[in-house]
């Protein structure tokens, strides 16, 4: 029987928004920063940053519990901020153990690697002479197709294939979808997977002979130092293990029970952020696989047709704004958690919190702390454009800088390696043909397309070629100290440089950018310094106290600079979010306002702002907004129906501005079955069945009206559902393409 005490703290919990944790004294490991042995502290600057960054983010929305670790080199930060328990009112600290989730995957994927290396396993084994529970397919699945999401395993397929409640063996998981055939040929296609890792899961137990559990304690977990690591089941749990929750209308509620042995190689541990740092750390430094091994694993995989997926072996990989990003993330009931690394710095970044969905808080916090650490706390902003032609060019510049950066320190600081230099004359031509102005100018969406292909395989990697190039002329003439400044002053920095230093060292011609780009670059620097604020170079909107007092000051940029300036939207859109889980709408949509008239052809505002119409009612207003948005060339893309049904998916807030959001896609893409469909969907979830009934003669119309050849874009690549039902609980580290 509940006690009256008992009582109470169950109401306040159903009843009351969390505490903010900014409010709670953090609870720190303690680190000298003058250690002699073993891990330091970060200077006490460098520390206050990261503790004023964590808790501006955690000022904005329901929290509850929050571990973060930051290591570079011999310096470690570890802090636990909120509670791990709200009824009980125990705080997060450095010893509370969450949920991995699919940072599981990254640790499965070090097992198999371990066993390759013995001559025990071989990347190109048919998984089926391996787990003979899983029969062979109509194509042959490989080791290295399911490390790399490329095998067509399929993801969940509803509530049921991802709700287990009960304790399952090994071979009960497998036979949870043996018999489902492949979703697609591998390597044709990238498909998240947690299906798949279990059978890596299942590999490990066959070629080593012991359990999936007892082999990562052994091999992965005791190496690395993850003294608290252990597959989540309820004997492993103790009282430092975070309770789970989930927010709904602003408040926290318990999460849903969940048995992760269903997923064991692919989301079933359990660990601290001071064992994540471990392994981390273990990663960079090639404790757990040789440093070729590890080299390749953090290659990013290819499909058939030369098409990067940003994944390699068991972590995530791409360039981010000219770092080299290792990493993986994971979601499930009871957690939200993402490990980073940057092999080039020697930094790992671990992030762990007991609160369901909190995927885009945790990058948007890695990032902020990869600033306060490798940025000098610089604040970077991309630049927005009035022109079309502009914007597509400046992309195509700030790729080539990330890319060429990123691949240049991998190899040269840690185990990565460049594309085959085989016509350097010819990668910097196909390069600047691909930012020339008259061709953009003729279709600036297709043009777009193309220089978001510029990296793969498929048109030579001509962006890492030539941008490794440009970085290794940047070296010898400044030395490789300097190379870690451009990736906080951003892409026109990178540039200006190089066309400086071609001069300086007798660049050859073939290695050199024609006029039209050096005209470009000149205009957009000329602006750029025209339109900063001086005040907000090391200072972001959305961790002021008062950001109306910057507004004067934002509006004038625009007046100094109307074709070129520093980009505010995410900012902006921050400001917003603060005011909207406070329910203070008006103040929402005015920042919003703000946000778009700063920024008028930045897609991620007008669809903000879209939202936050529906929100209030104001439905009549979203459609121009999202006509607008969809006429930018970035728009073209990110709105085009699949891209943005699966917008609508991750970001609605509520089933109504679904709704709302789907009746505006069928308007923007009249011809697209795939948009009526799922308007039909959500009309019968929202009680209106004739809707229902019209939207789906509206879609046997298109699908009849579609030429024969022609075929529905691709699936999202994490497997998104696309109907009314939630996102799959466990998922990778997902990033738009874009953002480089």
């Amino acid at each position: 029987m509940m006690t009256p005490r008992g009582l109470f703290a169950a109401l306040w919990l159903f009843a009351t928004p969390a505490l903010s944790a900014p409010r709670l004294t953090p609870v720190c490991e303690p680190v000298s920063a003058e250690a002699a042995e073993g891990p330091r502290g970060f200077s006490p600057e460098v520390t206050q940053a990261l503790d004023a960054i964590v808790r501006s983010e955690l000022s904005q929305g329901p929290v509850a519990g929050l571990t973060v670790g930051v290591t570079r080199g011999a310096q470690r930060w570890v802090c636990g901020y909120g509670l791990r328990d709200l009824a009980k009112r125990l705080p997060a600290t450095p010893r509370t153990t969450f949920r991995m989730a699919s940072v599981t995957k990254s640790f499965t994927a070090v097992a198999v690697l371990q066993l390759v290396e013995q001559g025990k396993l071989d990347l190109d084994a048919d998984i089926h002479s391996l787990v003979p529970g899983y029969p062979a397919k109509q194509w042959t699945v490989t080791v290295k197709d399911l490390l790399g999401h490329l095998s067509g395993v399929p993801t969940y397929d509803g509530l049921a294939s991802s709700n287990n409640v009960k304790p399952v063996s090994t071979g009960e998981a497998i036979s949870a979808f043996s018999e489902k055939p492949l979703a697609f040929e591998p390597r044709t296609r990238y498909l998240y997977s947690t299906w798949g890792y279990n059978l890596l899961g299942a590999a490990v137990e066959a070629a080593s002979g012991k359990s999936y559990r007892d082999y990562l304690r052994e091999n992965v977990f005791q190496p690395a130092g993850m003294e608290h690591a252990d597959l989540d089941v309820t004997a492993t749990r103790d009282e430092h293990q975070a309770v789970g929750y989930r927010v709904k209308d602003g408040v926290l509620k318990p999460s849903r029970f969940l048995d992760v042995s269903s997923r064991f190689g692919g989301g079933g541990t359990r660990a601290t952020v001071g064992d994540m740092l471990g392994f981390g750390r273990a990663v960079l430094a090639h404790r757990l696989v040789k440093r070729d091994t590890m080299g390749k694993m953090q290659a990013s995989m290819a499909t058939r047709d030369g098409r990067l997926t940003d994944y390699g072996m068991g972590f995530a990989t791409y360039p981010l704004r000219g770092h080299y990003l290792v990493a993986h993330a994971g979601g499930q009931p009871e957690t939200t958690t993402l490990l980073v690394m940057f092999p080039a710095e020697d930094t790992v970044i671990a992030l762990a919190t007991n609160i369901e969905g909190e995927a885009k808080r945790l990058r948007r916090l890695s990032i902020r702390l990869m600033e306060g650490v490798l940025e000098s706390g610089v604040t970077r902003r991309d630049a927005h454009f009035t022109d079309p032609v502009d914007s597509v060019v400046y992309e195509g510049l700030g790729r080539i800088a990330s890319y060429g950066l990123a691949y240049h320190l991998w190899a040269t600081r840690g185990p990565g390696t460049l594309p085959p230099d085989e016509d350097l004359p010819g990668a910097f031509a196909r390069v600047s043909e691909l930012l020339d102005r008259k061709l953009i100018g003729k279709d600036a969406k297709a043009a777009l397309e193309r220089i978001r292909s510029g990296h793969d395989p498929k048109l030579g990697s001509v962006f890492i070629r030539v941008g490794a190039q440009m970085a290794r002329t940047l070296e010898k003439a400044h030395g490789p100290e300097r190379l870690l400044a451009y990736p906080a002053e951003g892409p026109l920095s990178f540039f200006a440089d190089y066309l400086a230093a071609c001069e300086a060292q007798g660049v050859p011609d073939t290695e050199r950018f024609g006029e039209p780009l050096r005209g470009d670059l000149l205009r957009f620097v000329a602006g750029w310094k025209r339109a900063e604020v001086p005040e907000l170079l090391r200072l972001r909107l959305d961790e002021t106290k008062n950001p109306e007092a910057h507004w004067p000051a934002l509006k004038k940029t625009a007046v100094l600079s109307p074709d070129v300036r520093p980009d505010y939207s995410d900012e902006l859109l921050r400001v917003a979010e603060g005011f909207a889980w406070r329910k203070q709408s008006a103040n929402r949509v005015r920042w919003l306002e703000r946000a778009v008239e700063l920024q008028p052809r930045s897609v991620d505002a007008r669809w903000a702002l879209s939202q936050a119409l529906l929100t209030v009612k104001r439905d009549g207003e979203v459609l121009a907004h999202l006509q607008e948005a969809l006429a930018t060339p970035q728009g073209a893309l990110a709105l085009a129906p699949m891209s943005f049904l699966k917008r609508v998916v991750m970001d609605s807030e509520t089933p109504r501005v679904g709704l709302g959001l789907v009746r505006a896609a069928v308007a923007l893409h009249p011809e697209s079955p795939e948009l009526w469909e799922a308007l039909a969907k959500r009309e019968k979830a929202q009680g209106h069945p004739a809707e229902a009934k019209a939207a789906l003669r509206q879609a046997r119309r298109a699908r009849e009206a579609r030429p024969p050849e022609s075929t529905a874009e691709p699936a999202n690549r994490a497997g998104v559902d696309r109907g009314t039902g939630p996102v799959p609980d466990d998922h990778g580290l997902v990033r738009p393409r874009q953002s480089l």
